[in-house]
């Protein structure tokens, strides 16, 4: 193989596709990124055999090849490369020689034979989203997914297709995320488990463009979005989602409309008297106009009062900061809505359409301030 292409193109394409090499593995050809010209294009592909990244990147092919090269090593080299053409060639014993400018390397590589490919998908039926929507939707639900594997359905979210909706919901046992948009076009329903690391990358990947579109293949145990020149496969996981709808509750006695803007900058004051890994709550006493915020802990204590309007019965409730800050840091409306119905029982946080829905619920609270 003989390719020739700009360093700032390499190193974009690499960029893409390392964020699918695994950490840990004890298939060493996983560690690597294939390089693979043999179909006309400069083709780079990773893969851990959970989720797999594909991007097609500028150059001109000298002679076809193909071949898989250590992603630390290939990554952080063309990081410190001058910003120039880079030439990658290979030979029969599968060293890669990398020159730019004055800089030569020499890489010992792996046969791109020996590659773990990425599966197969028929590419029927997408599902046509814009970059923007897909970006945001992921931004606003992702923080509530269990991040540790002791619950595999929590650690991804639903995708749900109604005709020309489409739902997202997020949870982790202490907190639901829920988004909703409109589709531009209708679907076959269709109800799917994503991975939270999936979507994760994604979402640093795209551009996030309100022109431009990813189209989204399912089939059985796959997704794969595709966008620009990238594609993106991953496993679904299996099973059987939450009946989230359940969970959903109209019923409130006390409402409570606030400034977003201050009740997050409230809150975020508060937690400057928490140590990290503390589990201090936040307390809120809503009252006929006001709201009163305390906080206490080995640290001092804080009290601070916030202008609302309320609707219904007076209630004090306790929070865990984290949990309400990640709600209101994703929601964009300059006033925000919270229902409750008492001390014990979840708040919910939406809009009138329930374009977003977001559940936390309350902790227990004793002697504070």
């Amino acid at each position: 193989m003989k390719i020739l292409c700009q360093k700032s193109d390499l190193l974009n394409g690499l960029s893409i596709v390392s964020k699918a090499v695994p950490s840990k593995t004890t298939m060493s050809i996983l560690e690597c990124i294939l390089v693979d010209s043999t179909a006309g294009n400069i083709k780079l592909t990773a893969n851990d055999m959970e989720l797999g990244i594909e991007t097609v990147i500028e150059g001109q092919i000298i002679e076809k090849g193909i071949i898989a090269i250590d992603a630390k090593i290939f990554l952080d080299m063309v990081r410190k490369l001058p910003d120039s053409a880079v030439k990658i060639e290979t030979d029969d014993d599968n060293k890669a020689y990398i020159t730019c400018e004055k800089a030569k390397f020499t890489i010992i590589g792996k046969s791109g034979e020996d590659f773990s490919y990425l599966p197969q998908i028929k590419k029927v039926n997408p599902l046509i989203i814009s970059q923007f929507s897909l970006k945001e939707i992921i931004r606003q639900t992702i923080f509530s997914i269990e991040e540790n594997d002791s619950n595999k359905i929590m650690s991804g979210e639903l995708f749900e297709i109604n005709n020309n909706k489409l739902r997202v919901v997020a949870l982790d046992g202490h907190r639901i995320s829920i988004r909703k948009i409109d589709l531009k076009d209708e679907y076959e329903d269709k109800k799917v488990i994503i991975p939270g690391k999936a979507l994760n990358e994604i979402s640093k990947i795209i551009g996030g463009s309100a022109d431009d579109d990813v189209s989204v293949f399912f089939t059985d145990k796959h997704v794969l979005f595709e966008f620009d020149k990238t594609i993106v496969i991953s496993r679904l996981i299996e099973g059987e989602y939450f009946q989230v709808d359940k969970m959903l509750n109209n019923n409130y006695e006390t409402k409570m409309s606030v400034n977003k803007k201050e009740f997050l900058s409230c809150i975020d004051r508060a937690t400057l008297l928490v140590k990290e890994g503390d589990k201090k709550p936040i307390v809120v006493s809503i009252e006929d106009e006001k709201l009163e915020l305390k906080i206490s802990s080995t640290l001092g204590s804080m009290k601070e009062e916030i202008d609302i309007k309320k609707e219904g019965k007076s209630l004090v409730i306790g929070f865990n900061p984290k949990f309400m800050l990640d709600a209101l840091k994703v929601i964009d409306d300059e006033v925000i809505d919270l229902y409750m119905f008492n001390s014990k029982a979840p708040c919910f946080i939406k809009d009138a359409d329930e374009n977003y829905i977001y559940l936390v619920l309350p902790v227990n609270f004793n002697n504070v301030g």
